[in-house]
């Protein structure tokens, strides 16, 4: 990747230019980077973002110049300047930062559907979220928390292990250092948990099958280690009639309707305080290499965030 001068992008007839205050920095990036997902050469990275409509193209309806909004899905937010679908782009209120909306939106909209839909979360169940310092697990743990289920977290150091406590969770296990199966059996007399939210994939699925209990849920909503290799169905049965879904944001917000009422449902636990984004480190535009070269350390625990 390298920073270079190109115009300010022209809005189609339904289209909203933004002046970006800050992008987010995702896996997703990292996958149309490394050529995991295909794009026309060149591009410019980014899906997400929060800023200020600067100009609107001559069909929109639902925003207006002035507007602080934000966005997720739409490539090119490593920039000055992105033009986005109007239906991308919601509204941020006065009490959510710029820097606070960036960081909730794929990684929030995501714990969002994965507690409320995927698999909708009840008091008094277990969940198992992996990677619970990571962008998206401290928020599905504080989530999990807050509805009343017990949450058992794997993260990779004593320093994340804290993180994940503070934000909810009731056991913590250091895979680094301890086996996350025999650790979540004993956590739970053998019985297994009810679901397990995981975004790792190939490091962990074997393991996975074997702490659900009978009719468990298996969420795979990401394949940071490595896509998952074919399953046999009737290992499902076997392991005791599990279920397994392989879930992804564009379909949890697929409407309007749903994508505004997630954003709100988050940003209004973030603006009463109910829910932390934690932001790990911000960079500047330029340092956009290295923020991917931290992201695939996964040294850092948080949201990763770009500042043109």
């Amino acid at each position: 990747m390298e920073l270079v001068e190109v115009p300010v992008p022209q809005p189609k007839p339904n289209e909203a230019v933004v002046k970006v205050a800050v992008a987010g920095v995702n896996s997703i990036d990292r996958q149309f980077r490394d050529g995991s997902l295909r794009t026309p050469l060149p591009f410019i990275p980014g899906q997400e973002g929060a800023g200020t409509v600067t100009a609107a193209g001559s069909q929109t309806k639902l925003v207006k110049v002035g507007d602080r909004v934000a966005w997720s899905g739409a490539l090119g937010s490593y920039a000055e300047y992105v033009s986005s679908p109007e239906e991308h782009l919601v509204p941020v209120p006065d009490s959510v930062s710029d820097d606070q909306a960036a960081a909730a939106m794929m990684q929030g909209l995501t714990a969002h559907y994965l507690v409320n839909d995927a698999h909708k979360l009840k008091a008094g169940e277990t969940a198992l979220v992996h990677a619970a310092a990571g962008g998206v697990g401290l928020l599905v743990v504080q989530l999990a928390h807050a509805v009343g289920a017990r949450v058992i977290g794997t993260v990779s150091s004593e320093e994340k292990g804290e993180l994940a406590r503070e934000a909810g969770a009731d056991e913590v296990i250091i895979f680094t250092q301890q086996d996350f199966e025999s650790e979540v059996k004993r956590l739970t007399g053998g019985t297994g948990v009810d679901v397990v939210y995981d975004g790792v994939g190939k490091a962990t699925f074997e393991k996975n099958l074997n702490v659900m209990r009978m009719r468990g849920m298996l969420v795979l909503y990401g394949t940071s280690s490595g896509p998952v290799p074919p399953v046999d169905p009737a290992r499902l049965s076997e392991k005791g009639s599990l279920y397994m879904a392989r879930t992804t944001l564009a379909h949890f917000t697929a409407t309007r309707e749903e994508l505004i009422a997630r954003t709100r449902a988050i940003f209004g636990m973030i603006a009463a305080r109910n829910l932390k984004v934690q932001i790990a480190r911000k960079y500047l535009l330029a340092e956009a290499a290295q923020a991917h070269r931290d992201l695939e350390a996964r040294h850092l625990a948080g949201k990763l965030l770009l500042v043109p």
